[in-house]
Protein backbone atom coordinates (compact mmCIF):
# COMPACT_ATOMS: atom_id res chain seq x y z
CA UNK A 1 0.00 0.00 0.00
CA UNK A 2 1.19 3.44 -0.78
CA UNK A 3 0.75 6.78 1.12
CA UNK A 4 1.32 10.24 0.06
CA UNK A 5 2.90 13.16 1.89
CA UNK A 6 1.34 16.58 0.40
CA UNK A 7 2.88 19.91 1.63
CA UNK A 8 0.79 22.78 1.05
CA UNK A 9 0.12 26.67 2.30
CA UNK A 10 -2.30 28.43 3.03
CA UNK A 11 -2.96 31.94 4.59
CA UNK A 12 -5.39 32.81 7.20
CA UNK A 13 -6.07 35.75 9.74
CA UNK A 14 -3.80 34.07 12.44
CA UNK A 15 -1.39 36.52 14.74
CA UNK A 16 1.67 33.91 14.16
CA UNK A 17 0.71 34.61 10.05
CA UNK A 18 0.84 38.15 10.75
CA UNK A 19 4.23 38.54 11.91
CA UNK A 20 5.60 36.07 9.69
CA UNK A 21 4.26 38.75 6.81
CA UNK A 22 5.85 42.24 9.22
CA UNK A 23 8.90 40.38 9.30
CA UNK A 24 9.96 38.41 6.10
CA UNK A 25 13.51 36.45 7.44
CA UNK A 26 11.05 35.24 10.50
CA UNK A 27 10.34 31.64 10.69
CA UNK A 28 7.72 30.57 13.22
CA UNK A 29 7.12 26.90 14.26
CA UNK A 30 3.87 25.70 15.93
CA UNK A 31 3.59 22.48 18.09
CA UNK A 32 -0.22 22.14 19.64
CA UNK A 33 -0.33 21.27 22.88
CA UNK A 34 -3.95 20.69 24.87
CA UNK A 35 -4.65 24.13 26.04
CA UNK A 36 -1.57 26.06 24.65
CA UNK A 37 0.88 26.19 22.08
CA UNK A 38 4.74 26.29 21.76
CA UNK A 39 6.55 28.38 19.26
CA UNK A 40 10.04 28.41 18.37
CA UNK A 41 10.68 31.28 16.25
CA UNK A 42 13.95 32.60 14.78
CA UNK A 43 15.58 34.93 12.85
CA UNK A 44 18.93 35.24 10.64
CA UNK A 45 19.00 39.10 11.83
CA UNK A 46 19.13 40.94 15.02
CA UNK A 47 15.96 41.45 16.31
CA UNK A 48 14.25 45.02 16.53
CA UNK A 49 12.65 46.32 19.30
CA UNK A 50 9.12 46.11 17.39
CA UNK A 51 9.98 42.39 17.05
CA UNK A 52 10.60 42.21 20.12
CA UNK A 53 7.93 43.54 21.79
CA UNK A 54 5.77 42.07 19.11
CA UNK A 55 6.92 38.81 20.70
CA UNK A 56 5.98 39.51 23.30
CA UNK A 57 2.95 40.19 22.82
CA UNK A 58 2.20 36.55 22.08
CA UNK A 59 3.10 34.60 25.44
CA UNK A 60 5.58 33.31 27.53
CA UNK A 61 9.00 33.48 26.77
CA UNK A 62 10.45 29.88 27.61
CA UNK A 63 14.06 30.36 26.44
CA UNK A 64 15.69 33.30 23.99
CA UNK A 65 19.02 33.51 22.76
CA UNK A 66 21.52 35.28 20.03
CA UNK A 67 24.36 33.83 18.21
CA UNK A 68 26.06 34.25 15.37
CA UNK A 69 23.20 31.72 13.75
CA UNK A 70 21.07 34.17 14.50
CA UNK A 71 17.67 34.87 17.13
CA UNK A 72 16.13 32.10 18.69
CA UNK A 73 13.46 32.14 21.10
CA UNK A 74 10.68 29.22 22.00
CA UNK A 75 7.56 30.59 23.51
CA UNK A 76 4.58 29.12 25.36
CA UNK A 77 1.29 31.20 23.43
CA UNK A 78 -2.35 30.94 24.04
CA UNK A 79 -3.08 33.36 21.58
CA UNK A 80 -4.09 31.04 18.23
CA UNK A 81 -4.47 27.62 18.27
CA UNK A 82 -4.15 26.02 14.81
CA UNK A 83 -6.42 26.51 12.77
CA UNK A 84 -9.46 24.14 13.46
CA UNK A 85 -11.67 24.29 9.96
CA UNK A 86 -8.32 23.46 8.31
CA UNK A 87 -7.63 20.69 10.54
CA UNK A 88 -10.88 19.11 10.42
CA UNK A 89 -11.16 19.29 7.02
CA UNK A 90 -7.77 17.20 6.33
CA UNK A 91 -9.81 14.39 8.89
CA UNK A 92 -12.76 14.64 6.61
CA UNK A 93 -10.51 13.64 3.56
CA UNK A 94 -8.89 10.97 5.62
CA UNK A 95 -5.20 12.93 5.75
CA UNK A 96 -3.37 13.07 9.02
CA UNK A 97 -2.09 16.37 10.13
CA UNK A 98 1.64 16.23 11.08
CA UNK A 99 3.11 19.18 13.75
CA UNK A 100 4.53 21.72 13.20
CA UNK A 101 2.80 24.10 11.08
CA UNK A 102 5.36 26.59 10.20
CA UNK A 103 4.73 30.13 9.02
CA UNK A 104 7.15 32.19 7.30
CA UNK A 105 6.57 35.26 4.50
CA UNK A 106 3.09 35.61 5.73
CA UNK A 107 2.16 31.90 4.54
CA UNK A 108 1.15 28.60 6.66
CA UNK A 109 3.15 25.65 5.88
CA UNK A 110 1.00 22.10 6.44
CA UNK A 111 2.36 18.42 5.55
CA UNK A 112 -0.15 15.58 5.48
CA UNK A 113 -0.24 12.26 5.22
CA UNK A 114 -2.86 10.57 3.13
CA UNK A 115 -3.44 6.58 2.10
CA UNK A 116 -5.02 7.55 -1.51
CA UNK A 117 -3.92 10.44 -3.99
CA UNK A 118 -7.32 10.99 -4.28
CA UNK A 119 -8.33 12.07 -1.03
CA UNK A 120 -5.13 14.62 -1.56
CA UNK A 121 -6.83 15.96 -5.02
CA UNK A 122 -10.25 16.29 -2.75
CA UNK A 123 -8.81 18.19 -0.39
CA UNK A 124 -6.81 21.01 -2.36
CA UNK A 125 -10.30 21.56 -4.18
CA UNK A 126 -12.14 21.76 -0.49
CA UNK A 127 -9.41 24.27 0.35
CA UNK A 128 -9.41 26.14 -2.76
CA UNK A 129 -12.98 27.31 -3.10
CA UNK A 130 -12.61 29.50 0.21
CA UNK A 131 -9.26 30.61 0.52
CA UNK A 132 -5.51 31.43 -0.86
CA UNK A 133 -3.75 27.79 -1.23
CA UNK A 134 -0.50 26.67 -3.16
CA UNK A 135 0.66 22.52 -3.36
CA UNK A 136 4.35 22.99 -2.45
CA UNK A 137 5.00 18.97 -2.89
CA UNK A 138 3.51 15.56 -3.30
CA UNK A 139 5.62 12.74 -2.18
CA UNK A 140 4.19 8.81 -2.66
CA UNK A 141 5.76 6.64 0.32
CA UNK A 142 6.14 2.90 -0.35
CA UNK A 143 7.18 0.35 1.75
CA UNK A 144 8.80 1.91 4.11
CA UNK A 145 8.33 2.27 7.98
CA UNK A 146 6.55 5.76 8.67
CA UNK A 147 8.38 6.74 11.93
CA UNK A 148 6.23 7.48 15.13
CA UNK A 149 7.73 10.98 15.35
CA UNK A 150 5.62 11.69 12.77
CA UNK A 151 2.07 10.74 14.41
CA UNK A 152 0.22 13.27 15.94
CA UNK A 153 0.69 14.52 19.56
CA UNK A 154 -0.18 12.15 21.87
CA UNK A 155 -2.70 14.58 23.57
CA UNK A 156 -5.01 13.97 20.54
CA UNK A 157 -4.87 10.43 21.47
CA UNK A 158 -7.18 10.92 24.87
CA UNK A 159 -9.84 13.70 23.15
CA UNK A 160 -12.77 12.79 24.27
CA UNK A 161 -12.19 11.14 27.42
CA UNK A 162 -13.81 12.42 30.61
CA UNK A 163 -11.93 13.02 33.81
CA UNK A 164 -13.32 10.01 35.93
CA UNK A 165 -12.84 8.23 32.47
CA UNK A 166 -8.95 8.95 32.30
CA UNK A 167 -8.75 8.27 36.27
CA UNK A 168 -10.77 4.71 35.98
CA UNK A 169 -8.00 3.82 33.09
CA UNK A 170 -5.05 5.02 34.98
CA UNK A 171 -5.89 2.91 38.02
CA UNK A 172 -6.30 -0.05 36.31
CA UNK A 173 -3.24 -0.07 35.16
CA UNK A 174 -1.43 1.19 38.04
CA UNK A 175 -3.29 -2.07 39.74
CA UNK A 176 -1.87 -4.45 37.24
CA UNK A 177 -5.25 -4.74 35.57
CA UNK A 178 -3.52 -5.13 31.75
CA UNK A 179 -0.40 -6.97 33.70
CA UNK A 180 -0.76 -11.12 31.98
CA UNK A 181 -1.71 -12.97 34.35
CA UNK A 182 -3.96 -10.15 35.80
CA UNK A 183 -2.82 -9.56 39.28
CA UNK A 184 -6.34 -8.01 40.47
CA UNK A 185 -9.73 -7.74 39.57
CA UNK A 186 -12.80 -5.16 38.83
CA UNK A 187 -14.73 -5.87 42.08
CA UNK A 188 -10.89 -5.04 43.40
CA UNK A 189 -10.07 -2.10 42.05
CA UNK A 190 -13.99 -0.28 42.52
CA UNK A 191 -13.28 -1.36 45.88
CA UNK A 192 -10.86 1.50 46.59
CA UNK A 193 -13.11 3.84 44.94
CA UNK A 194 -16.61 5.43 46.07
CA UNK A 195 -18.07 4.15 42.92
CA UNK A 196 -19.89 0.85 42.29
CA UNK A 197 -18.23 -1.50 40.67
CA UNK A 198 -20.83 -1.17 37.57
CA UNK A 199 -20.39 2.26 37.80
CA UNK A 200 -16.49 1.90 37.37
CA UNK A 201 -16.81 -0.76 34.76
CA UNK A 202 -18.85 1.62 32.74
CA UNK A 203 -15.98 4.55 33.43
CA UNK A 204 -13.49 1.84 32.10
CA UNK A 205 -14.89 0.43 29.04
CA UNK A 206 -16.07 3.84 27.83
CA UNK A 207 -11.87 4.91 28.24
CA UNK A 208 -11.06 1.73 26.67
CA UNK A 209 -13.32 1.89 23.62
CA UNK A 210 -12.31 6.01 23.26
CA UNK A 211 -8.56 5.55 23.19
CA UNK A 212 -8.84 2.11 20.80
CA UNK A 213 -10.93 4.56 18.60
CA UNK A 214 -8.85 7.56 18.66
CA UNK A 215 -5.46 5.50 18.39
CA UNK A 216 -6.94 3.36 15.25
CA UNK A 217 -6.19 6.25 12.14
CA UNK A 218 -2.49 6.04 13.97
CA UNK A 219 -2.45 2.07 14.02
CA UNK A 220 -3.75 2.47 10.30
CA UNK A 221 -0.55 4.97 9.73
CA UNK A 222 2.21 2.75 11.51
CA UNK A 223 1.29 -0.81 9.70
CA UNK A 224 -0.09 0.63 6.08
CA UNK A 225 3.36 -0.43 4.77
CA UNK A 226 3.37 -3.86 6.39
CA UNK A 227 3.32 -6.43 3.68
CA UNK A 228 2.82 -9.13 6.60
CA UNK A 229 0.29 -10.77 7.75
CA UNK A 230 1.27 -11.99 10.63
CA UNK A 231 -2.23 -13.56 12.48
CA UNK A 232 -2.96 -14.89 8.53
CA UNK A 233 -5.87 -12.62 9.14
CA UNK A 234 -8.63 -12.64 6.26
CA UNK A 235 -10.37 -9.48 5.03
CA UNK A 236 -13.69 -9.46 6.68
CA UNK A 237 -16.86 -8.64 4.70
CA UNK A 238 -19.53 -5.85 6.22
CA UNK A 239 -21.94 -8.70 6.48
CA UNK A 240 -20.06 -10.99 8.07
CA UNK A 241 -18.82 -8.32 10.82
CA UNK A 242 -21.23 -9.02 14.80
CA UNK A 243 -20.27 -8.21 17.64
CA UNK A 244 -18.55 -10.51 20.52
Amino acid sequence: MALYEASLRVKHECPYRAISERYPDLTIREWPLSDCQVLEISSEQTPTDQLLNDIDRLGTVLHESVDDSGYHVVTQSCLCSLEQSIIDRFEDHNCLYQSPTIYRQGWEHYTVIAFDEDDIRALLGDLRADRDIELLSKTEIAEKQIPHSMLTPVDQLFDDLTDRQLAALQLALESGYYEQPRQTSLREIAGRTSVSKSTYEEHLRKAENKLLTNAGRFLRLVTATSTTNPLQARRQRPSEQSAD
